[in-house]
C-alpha cells in the first residue's frame, strides 16, 4: 500500500535527534573545539571515547591536506595497521599525492624514482594502469598545472584522497563514513526522485538537491 507523505508533515523532531545529527557531523570533520562548546551548550554527554581518535585523524588528514602524504601514511600504519594492507585503492591515491607533490617541487628525478619504486608495482594489476599513465604525463611538462591531467595535482583532488582516508580510518574504528546529514540528504534525494516517477511528469516537480539545500 501507498504512503502518503502528507501523513508525517505533523511529526515533531525532537531536540535530541537533531543534536545527534550536528554531533555526527563534528566527529566526522575533528572538529574538537567546537564538539566540546556543542555539549556545553546542549547538556549532551561528552563523547570522551571520540575525543582521541578524532584528534589522530585530524593529524592524519592534515598531512595529507599540506603535502606530507608519506607521514600520512606512516601514521595510518600506526593506528591501523592492515588499513592500507586492504585498500590499495587508498594506498595507491596517497602514494600519488607524494609523486604529484614532488613533480610540482620540480624534483623530477626524485619523483621518477618514487613511481619506479612505489607506484609501478600497481601497474601489475589493470585497474591501475591508467591512473598511472595518467600521474606519470606530469613529468612531461615543464608546467604541470598546465597540463591535461592537471586536476591530479590540483587542491580539489588531495582533498578527494584525505576524504576517502576519513572515512577509512572512521570505518575501521567502527564509526559511520558518512554523517547523518549525508545519509539524511541521500534518503532524501532516493525518496523525492521516487515519488516524482510515482506521479509522472505531471505529478511532483524533479528533485534538484541545489533547490533544497538552498529552500
Amino acid at each position: 500500500m501507498d504512503v502518503d507523505p502528507r501523513h508525517y508533515e505533523q511529526i515533531a523532531i525532537k531536540d535530541i535527534d537533531i543534536h545527534n545529527i550536528v554531533l555526527s557531523y563534528l566527529v566526522h570533520n575533528c572538529y574538537r573545539e567546537t564538539l566540546e562548546s556543542f555539549v556545553a551548550c546542549t547538556g549532551m554527554p561528552e563523547p570522551a571515547d571520540y575525543i582521541e581518535d578524532m584528534e589522530k585523524r585530524k593529524g592524519i588528514i592534515r598531512c595529507a591536506l599540506e603535502g606530507n602524504a608519506l607521514k600520512a601514511i606512516e601514521l595510518t600504519e600506526q593506528v591501523a595497521s592492515d588499513l592500507l594492507e586492504n585498500n590499495k585503492d587508498l594506498h595507491f591515491d596517497l602514494l600519488s599525492l607524494h609523486f604529484a607533490d614532488l613533480v610540482c617541487a620540480k624534483k623530477c628525478t626524485e619523483a621518477l624514482e618514487f613511481a619506479q619504486n612505489k607506484l609501478t608495482p600497481f601497474g601489475k594489476e589493470k585497474n591501475y594502469v591508467e591512473k598511472l599513465e595518467d600521474f606519470m604525463a606530469l613529468l612531461a611538462y615543464e608546467e604541470p598545472e598546465k597540463s591535461p591531467v592537471f586536476h591530479l595535482i590540483g587542491l580539489e583532488y588531495r582533498q578527494d584522497v584525505a576524504d576517502k582516508l576519513n572515512r577509512a580510518l572512521l570505518a575501521h574504528t567502527n564509526l559511520p563514513s558518512y554523517t547523518a546529514i549525508e545519509r539524511l540528504i541521500q534518503q532524501t534525494t532516493v525518496v523525492r526522485q521516487s515519488l516524482n516517477q510515482d506521479h509522472g511528469k505531471d505529478g511532483i516537480p524533479l528533485f534538484s538537491l541545489m533547490d533544497f539545500l538552498e529552500g
